[in-house]
């Protein structure tokens, strides 16, 4: 009963919906699992989200059987915290990912809130974060356009599928274990192969994918059946080469990272960090040690381990040779 009224931490086994692109052998090399299926990369972590078009697939179990969608919603104060809920109501507004790029994805954007609202009829965008936690040697994302373009020609690269000249548009940057990228709603961009990442983002599945070609079934799934002419208007066309520092950081500093309240909140964390009362989701990427709640006890961590954490636990220790992430929703009051 205790896990589904949100009043201690819940450690989660993965959950690894299918996907279009192949990968997941890091995350079960993380985890300590048996390798899963071949089209298993994404492991949905505390997930109240599901698949785009899908009522059920993607949704976190929580032991015992019962969804942690309806547990939260069943207890928003537990879950959440009183802030939280006055402000997102009794959803997390969070989706927390591992993704292991076994093969490069495609070129694709995700649309901003306002976007979303119009033409997907959901209150989410998808503004996305990574935590770069493995990378092969010389692993490459491709992110932003790196000069302005003009819609006719993005329009015409997608009509086309010229995979080349959508990729060769983007600003290519190698990126190793430690660094972090923030990408905003509408900047286009593609995760080479060999790439581990913690995923935050906001909860949904909306992505437009103008590379769509040897990727996915057909055309449609490109756009979300809205047609490519309305969809591409949430492309960001500016270019980003002059300041790709706004979007990348190659850095391992302990502590806060991104500095995006309105979407999502990340700490990266050793043994002895002091966590305040929070919805939240602890990635262990090493070690072992204790999470020392101030209400609920005690829940042993070791590496790999995934850990729901309510709002009703109180304030947290981690204690011990751990090293982690801490992934929280939206300070209330921000994004709506």
């Amino acid at each position: 009963m205790i896990n589904t009224e949100g009043l201690a931490p819940v450690r989660l086994p993965a959950n690894q919906p299918r996907r279009f692109y192949r990968g997941g052998a890091a995350i079960a090399a993380l985890r300590g699992d048996e390798p899963p299926m071949e089209f298993g990369p994404e492991d949905w972590v505390a997930s109240c989200t599901t698949l785009h078009g899908d009522t059920a697939i993607g949704l976190t179990t929580l032991p015992g059987g019962t969804l942690l969608r309806d547990a939260v919603a069943s207890h928003p104060a537990n879950w959440l915290g009183d802030a939280h809920v006055a402000s997102f109501g009794a959803e997390s507004a969070l989706l927390v990912k591992l993704l292991d790029a076994g093969q490069r994805l495609p070129v694709h954007c995700h649309p901003s809130n306002e976007f979303a609202a119009a033409h997907y009829g959901s209150r989410y965008g998808k503004t996305e974060a990574w935590i770069v936690v493995g990378a092969a040697a010389e692993s490459t994302v491709h992110i932003g356009f790196a000069a302005d373009q003009d819609e006719d020609t993005v329009a015409d690269w997608v009509a086309r599928q010229d995979s080349a000249a959508m990729l060769a548009a983007l600003n290519p940057v190698t990126i190793r274990a430690g660094d972090t990228v923030f990408v905003p709603a509408g900047v286009p961009h593609a995760i080479g192969a060999g790439v581990f990442i913690v995923e935050l983002q906001q909860p949904t599945d909306l992505s437009v994918t103008l590379e769509w070609r040897d990727f996915l079934d057909d055309e449609a799934g490109g756009h979300l059946g809205i047609g490519f002419e309305t969809a591409l208007g949430c492309v960001d066309r500016r270019g980003w080469a002059d300041r790709l520092d706004e979007l990348v950081r190659h850095d391992e500093a302990t502590g806060d990272l991104f500095g995006q309240p309105d979407f999502f909140r990340a700490e990266r964390i050793r043994g002895g960090a002091v966590l305040d009362p929070s919805f939240g989701v602890l990635v262990v990427l090493d070690g072992e040690g204790a999470l020392r709640t101030e209400k609920a006890g005690e829940v042993p961590l070791h590496k790999g381990e995934t850990v729901v954490l309510p709002y009703a636990a109180g304030e947290s220790t981690v204690d011990g040779d751990v090293a982690a992430i801490r992934c929280l929703p939206p300070v209330p009051g921000g994004a709506r």
